[in-house]
C-alpha cells in the first residue's frame, strides 16, 4: 500500500492517475475532436446509449452537471442528428433522449477503442490489479453522490 503521507508516493499516485486517464482518452479525444466534439459529448452520448430514454433532468443528474453546461454540446448533438428527443405520451413537458443510428455507430466507436486499451493492460495487469483497479474507481465514483463528503 502506497504512503500517502509521504509526498513522493502522493505524487507516483497522482501521476499514474493522471497519465492513465490521458492514455484513456487519448483516442477517443482525437475521434471526437475531428467532428468538433468534446469529451462532454462523448459523455452524453455514452450515458444515453447505456441508458436509452434517459430523461435530459436524468441526464444531468448522471453528469452532475448544470443545465447550462449540458445545453450547448446537447444541442450540437441534436442538431447533427447523433440523439433524438422525443415527448411522452404522458408528460408533454418532459424530454427523452436516444442515439440516433449514426450516434449509437459513433458511441460504439468510441467505446471500441477504449475497450481494445483496456484489454490490453488487463491482460498485462492480471486479474486481481483489474480487481483493484475496479474496486478504486468504484470508490472515487462513490465519491460523488450526495452524502458522501469526506468520507
Amino acid at each position: 500500500m502506497l504512503d500517502l503521507k509521504n509526498c513522493s508516493s502522493q505524487q507516483l499516485a497522482m501521476e499514474a492517475f493522471f497519465f492513465g486517464y490521458q492514455a484513456f482518452t487519448a483516442k477517443a479525444d482525437e475521434m471526437l475532436a475531428r467532428r468538433g466534439f468534446s469529451r462532454v459529448h462523448q459523455r452524453i452520448l455514452f450515458f444515453i446509449a447505456r441508458h436509452p430514454d434517459l430523461s435530459v433532468k436524468e441526464l444531468l443528474g448522471v453528469l452532475g452537471v448544470s443545465k447550462q453546461a449540458l445545453n450547448m454540446p446537447l444541442r450540437q448533438l441534436l442538431a447533427m442528428d447523433m440523439v433524438h428527443s422525443t415527448a411522452p405520451e404522458t408528460d408533454k413537458r418532459k424530454r427523452l433522449l436516444s442515439l440516433s443510428a449514426e450516434g449509437q455507430t459513433f458511441e460504439q466507436a468510441l467505446r471500441r477503442e477504449q475497450v481494445k486499451l483496456l484489454q490490453r493492460v488487463f491482460a498485462e495487469a492480471g486479474q486481481e490489479a483489474v480487481e483493484g483497479w475496479l474496486s478504486v474507481n468504484q470508490a472515487l465514483g462513490k465519491t460523488l453522490q450526495p452524502g458522501a463528503a469526506g468520507k
